[in-house]
């Protein structure tokens, strides 16, 4: 027996839009130039006849969730970018009824078909990979959990309670999550101000040294120019993973200039990130990354919050990086390795600590690994993948409304801002910072909370 606020698809529909980047990016050895984001348009009509339409954007972040030494990039971003194409006729056709939820459950059995399809027609050498799968179907997602708020009028984040869901989340998890649903694990209001992860990447200039030449565009170009200019508290610095003494040199270099720019602001308290994307060959570089900072900046080494994906995402494939050590030292996050439930429960299994939520895998994927990461005390944090516009509101959103996410990553304006305009003056509080915060606080609008613009304001 469904509920009157179940909804069915009445209608879908696709756009895309291209930017290139301001500066270049590298990151997992790999260096990205510009982003192609996925539109999606859906319209679905509740069992009383309401109507709402929902939107959703977001990268097709191919490099990230296609790495490959098989296929080309141009050849994994054309993959995806089609494989969106053959998820609009299958989303078309689905005919069932339900809360979002239970309706993107049905959706992921034929992601793979949408995958498979598109590969056979490619003749490509390697299947598409989960991960790359998650990040096309995402703004599909997101559309149909906005367009359900939409069509009752009410923030999607307030439908998630026995009121509004079919199935409790035994049905989506595990027997143990019996009787739970996700208004347990998420607010009924967003968090007002969260601190934002600024992305410190392997190319950028930490010093005016670093610039053979100037840009001149109005943005800050240097380490210090960005603190100062966002008043920045939070740092993410992107590692190479296979050059200890790179890496360690490169946080040192970091902590040091952070230190002299922040006491001259009158800071005394930040933050660091490490994220190496996988790239150590073991949980032995992690320990000695950690020792030689350790020595040779302790204050820096304080400030590390945690160590995100040292190793290989295949966790099963590497059963021997096992990161109990480092996890004892500083919380170890899985981010590329995050996939389903059970990944999950292997990471733990392998001694990983926390995970990393991402938006780009796809909204119902989100909440309920953040609803089982707060089952089991695991440290939690939500990244973007270079995500602008709506689709950085959509990340922060998520951010806002999982009560033990402390921070937000968002570097969309440092890479991308051509793709920010328009929005940064719909969402001044969200897109122009000055004290290192977004002012999620907005975000309380129907379905995900927040609108899209029109493209004449771009």
């Amino acid at each position: 027996m469904g509920k009157d606020t179940d909804v069915r698809v009445i209608s879908v529909d696709i756009a895309t839009e291209e930017y290139a980047y301001r500066t270049p990016m590298k990151f997992g050895g790999r260096v990205v130039e510009g982003v192609i984001l996925r539109n999606v348009i859906i319209e679905v009509e509740t069992r009383r006849g309401l109507r709402g339409r929902g939107f959703g954007s977001m990268p097709v972040g191919n490099v990230w969730g296609w790495p490959s030494n098989v296929c080309t990039a141009e050849e994994t971003l054309t993959a995806m970018t089609r494989m969106g194409e053959h998820l609009v006729s299958r989303v078309a056709e689905y005919q069932g009824w339900g809360h979002p939820l239970e309706i993107t459950v049905d959706w992921a059995d034929f992601y793979d078909d949408a995958a498979e399809e598109t590969v056979q027609e490619m003749r490509s050498p390697e299947p598409m990979p989960k991960l790359a799968r998650l990040v096309v179907a995402s703004p599909f997602e997101a559309a149909i959990h906005d367009a359900y708020g939409k069509s009752i009028g009410r923030n999607s984040y307030d439908l998630l309670s026995k009121e509004f869901v079919n199935a409790d989340l035994s049905h989506f998890l595990a027997p143990e999550f019996a009787g739970e649903y996700l208004d347990a694990y998420t607010l009924r209001r967003p968090k007002e101000r969260m601190p934002l992860y600024h992305l410190v990447g392997a190319l950028d200039p930490l010093t005016e040294h670093d610039i053979p030449q100037r840009l001149n565009d109005g943005l800050p170009e240097t380490l210090p120019e960005w603190i100062i200019a966002d008043g920045l508290t939070h740092l993410k610095i992107k590692l190479n993973g296979d050059d200890l003494n790179w890496d360690v040199q490169r946080v040192v270099a970091v902590d040091r200039i952070s230190e002299e720019t922040q006491r001259r602001r009158g800071c005394d308290t930040w933050f660091y990130s490490a994220d190496f994307n996988e790239r150590c060959r073991s949980v032995e570089y992690v320990l000695e990354f950690m020792a030689k900072l350790r020595e040779l900046s302790p204050q820096g080494f304080e400030r590390l919050q945690y160590i995100e994906q040292p190793t290989h995402r295949d966790l099963r494939a590497h059963m021997e990086n096992k990161m109990h050590q480092a996890a004892a030292i500083k919380p170890v996050v899985i981010d590329e390795s995050l996939v389903d439930y059970e990944s999950l429960l292997l990471s733990r299994e392998l001694g990983y600590s926390g995970v990393a939520l991402k938006a780009c895998k796809g909204q119902t994927e989100a909440l309920l690994m953040g609803a089982a990461a707060q089952k089991f005390q695991l440290f939690l944090c939500v990244q973007d993948l270079t995500c602008p516009g709506y689709s950085f509101l959509h990340s922060a959103s998520l951010a806002a409304r999982i009560p033990t996410v402390a921070a937000i990553e968002g570097n969309a304006r440092q890479y991308c801002p051509a793709a920010n305009r328009g929005w940064d003056a719909a969402y001044p509080t969200m897109f122009r910072i000055q004290d290192g915060t977004v002012g999620t606080g907005i975000l309380t609008g129907s379905g995900l909370g927040f609108e899209p613009i029109s493209a004449g304001t771009r």
